[in-house]
């Protein structure tokens, strides 16, 4: 089978999105990128993520051309390629339908600087216009909101996470849905207090060295 890593990392980073209640039923999605094949393994569209297998696993195209699998590709496929094309660094994606990132994203608001994890995605997660999902629309205004960042909240939608690997995307997906949990329960005692640009540098210089280094 081919990229058959890849398909199993699809497969148990979906059932991991269920486990960790980063979404529910069969919403969100998540995909990998192979670079040297120039091919997407994505999760398949509306497909309950415990019954998953690899072989449900969809090998795409950059231009999301089904290659091989028998299923539909996610309908987010579009968002997930619009991703790889503006992002050479970047080798998987996650979408989520978390409670408290939805949430904050209903409102339209980005997750400003109130705690120093707010690093994962940068010095904020800024907030992408509303489009309707599975839209080339949507991929359009996602990417564009994303810039640089890590991860970015989908207005009425949801929030995207990217990452090196599914591991790094997955944990920064974690990290902003506890984010979107503590601002939402400071906003509703008082207002919170930002860290200032300086303190936001000194985070992001040390999140360059932190874990375990090679």
């Amino acid at each position: 089978m081919r990229m058959e890593k890849e398909r199993n990392e699809v497969v148990r980073y979906g059932q991991k999105l269920i486990a960790a209640r980063l979404t529910t039923g069969t919403g969100g999605n998540v995909s990998c990128l192979n670079r040297e094949e120039g091919l997407i393994a994505i999760s398949p569209s509306g497909m309950d993520y415990m019954e998953t297998r690899p072989e449900d696993v969809v090998l795409v195209t950059p231009e999301c051309e089904v290659l091989e699998g028998d299923r539909v590709p996610s309908s987010e496929a579009p968002l997930h390629l619009a991703h790889y094309r503006k992002r050479p660094e970047i080798s998987a994606v996650v979408h989520t339908h978390s409670v408290y990132a939805t949430t904050i994203a209903t409102l339209r608001w980005e997750i400003p600087a109130m705690h120093y994890l707010v690093g994962f995605s940068g010095d904020k997660v800024p907030c992408a216009p509303y489009a309707t999902y599975g839209s080339e629309e949507l991929a359009r205004v996602t990417s564009e909101a994303i810039g640089d960042y890590n991860a970015v909240l989908m207005a009425n939608h949801g929030m995207l996470a990217v990452g090196a690997n599914l591991a790094t995307a997955f944990t920064t997906a974690e990290i902003v849905e506890l984010l979107a949990q503590i601002y939402y329960q400071a906003k509703c005692i008082g207002t919170p207090q930002m860290l200032g640009g300086h303190q936001m540098s000194e985070v992001l210089a040390k999140f360059e060295t932190y874990g375990q280094q090679k």
